[in-house]
């Protein structure tokens, strides 16, 4: 399926959402509901107030405009840092693709697309979390993120930008 990438605009803040709940639940087993997840402030911090200054991100679109997936990042507070925080100024970066349309190139497409916005942007490098097993976490390696630090079942990376 064809599709295009446009930047993420305040409208989209209900399909960050969605995005949100689907990096949190990549494999679909719905343990906590989205009404959960979006409740849980160590999560909506991601989406809460979308489209501050210095938020940023891309949106993937079929033909007809239909939304397959999103890409942002946020710059969070050390005091309020989300999963990926790794510095003052370095953005963290999200990434959900609904499953329907996942393993098609969608978000790599969605993931180069914002990390050039981000450097066109002057951020220097980009962070993220991610759990091993996601399949997502050999998306990041292929594209220059590194891991910084390790836990339990997930990775903290970063990627130097251009």
């Amino acid at each position: 399926m064809a599709h295009r990438i446009r930047d993420a605009v305040q409208t989209d803040a209900p399909f960050l959402a969605d995005m949100l709940v689907e990096a949190f639940d990549w494999t679909g087993s719905r343990s906590r509901s989205r009404v959960e997840l979006l409740a849980d402030p160590v999560v909506n911090r991601y989406v809460r107030g979308w489209r501050r200054p210095g938020d940023g991100g891309v949106v993937a679109v079929d033909d007809h405009g239909a939304p397959l997936g999103a890409c942002w990042y946020r710059v969070l507070p050390k005091r309020g840092a989300g999963y990926g925080w790794v510095g003052p100024g370095v953005p963290e970066l999200t990434l959900g693709v609904r499953p329907i349309h996942r393993a098609r190139g969608v978000g790599r497409a969605l993931l180069a697309a914002a990390c050039d916005q981000a450097a066109s942007g002057g951020h220097q490098r980009i962070s993220l979390s991610v759990e091993r097993t996601n399949f997502a976490w050999r998306l990041y390696v292929s594209e220059g993120f590194v891991v910084l630090e390790s836990g339990t079942d997930s990775d903290t990376m970063a990627k130097t930008l251009r």
